[in-house]
């Protein structure tokens, strides 16, 4: 094959790694969490930018109050997943641009001074993020159930502040019976890729 990583973590990183459905009762704990983050925040992004926030909703009260925002669908699987997380993107991420990107500290004011532009590159960077938090939680031996089927206004209000974008909700823990729907298709190689 031409991949260096080993097939074993292929599969769970990818072919094997479903969205799941249920979990079981064992909990997640805050080191699990910790050495996701430690992994992932590697992960590469424009100007080394952080704008990726999580939310980590583990009080039985806070439930409640975020299963209220879930769509119909998600509410069940977000009530009894082990621990549940939101990912946001901060909008004012440009405040630690001179200590995440020394070499050049003026992309703060030259490139984000203005909101919109902030915003859009927010959205970009933490939902990239976003994606290598799943895959870490995979790489944690657990399972991820990401969601955007929730109301982005209640949650925001509920959690945030006016600065964090919500962008999805994610269940965390160990797969439990019945976790998977069956493995849709995918598009072929040719389907995608454009040599020109």
């Amino acid at each position: 094959m031409s991949l260096a990583l080993d097939p074993a973590a292929q599969d769970l990183l990818f072919r094997e790694a479903r969205t799941a459905n249920t979990f079981t009762d064992e909990p997640v704990t805050e080191e699990q969490v910790q050495a996701i983050y430690d992994l992932v925040k590697y992960g590469p992004t424009a100007f080394n930018q952080s704008p990726l926030r999580v939310t980590l909703v583990r009080s039985p009260e806070a439930r409640e109050r975020l299963v209220a925002h879930m769509a119909e669908g998600n509410r069940p699987k977000t009530a009894s997943a082990p621990l549940v997380a939101i990912l946001s993107a901060d909008n004012e991420f440009h405040e630690e641009l001179p200590a995440l990107f020394p070499h050049f500290p003026q992309a703060k004011d030259v490139f984000f001074a203005e909101r919109p532009a902030r915003e859009q590159a927010a959205l970009v960077n933490a939902t990239l993020q976003a994606g290598y938090f799943i895959v870490g939680v995979r790489a944690a031996g657990l399972a991820a159930g990401p969601m955007t089927g929730f109301d982005p206004a209640g949650v925001q209000k509920e959690f945030l502040d006016d600065d964090h974008t919500p962008l999805m909700v994610v269940n965390i823990g160990k797969p439990g019976e019945d976790a998977w729907f069956p493995r849709s298709p995918r598009l072929a190689y040719d389907d995608v890729v454009t040599t020109v």
